[in-house]
């Protein structure tokens, strides 16, 4: 089985978060692939910035899902992704949605809906880990 890296942000502005919809309609955070030579905190900038036009900063490392998928539908390529997340921030909302990515919408979700409408239930979960983290820096 084949290994993908990738990386991806839980971007913040204010009480919100960011969100990408796909051509589909499904929610989804930004994230791709790590590349040669490049960090897994430099990839996920990258990848913020190249699907949703925001520049992003972390704030810290929220932690890593795994799953697998068929590769082009073929049952007998599977892929094992990891995906590690950063808490990140940015003080600009504008955005680009990457239209040649199938992104049709960039938006920030106000936080009390932004679980609800992501689509995939690890996304889900990491959500749930980045509010907690903004939880405990609000109560400092």
């Amino acid at each position: 089985m084949r290994e993908e890296v990738s990386a991806g942000g839980v971007v913040v502005f204010g009480n919100a978060i960011l969100l990408l919809r796909k051509y589909n309609g499904d929610w989804v955070l930004p994230k791709g692939k790590v590349e040669e030579g490049e960090t897994r905190e430099q990839a996920a900038l990258r990848e913020v910035r190249e699907e949703t036009g925001v520049k992003a900063q972390i704030d810290k490392y929220l932690g890593e899902i795994h799953y697998t998928y068929k590769e082009n539908w073929d049952l007998n390529k599977g892929v094992h992704k990891i995906v590690f997340w950063y808490l990140m921030h940015t003080k600009n909302m504008d955005t680009i949605p990457q239209k040649e990515e199938g992104f049709v919408d960039a938006k920030f979700i106000h936080i009390d809906r932004v679980a609800d409408m992501a689509r995939y239930d690890d996304e889900k979960e990491i959500i749930k880990v980045a509010l907690d983290e903004i939880k405990k820096e609000l109560k400092k």
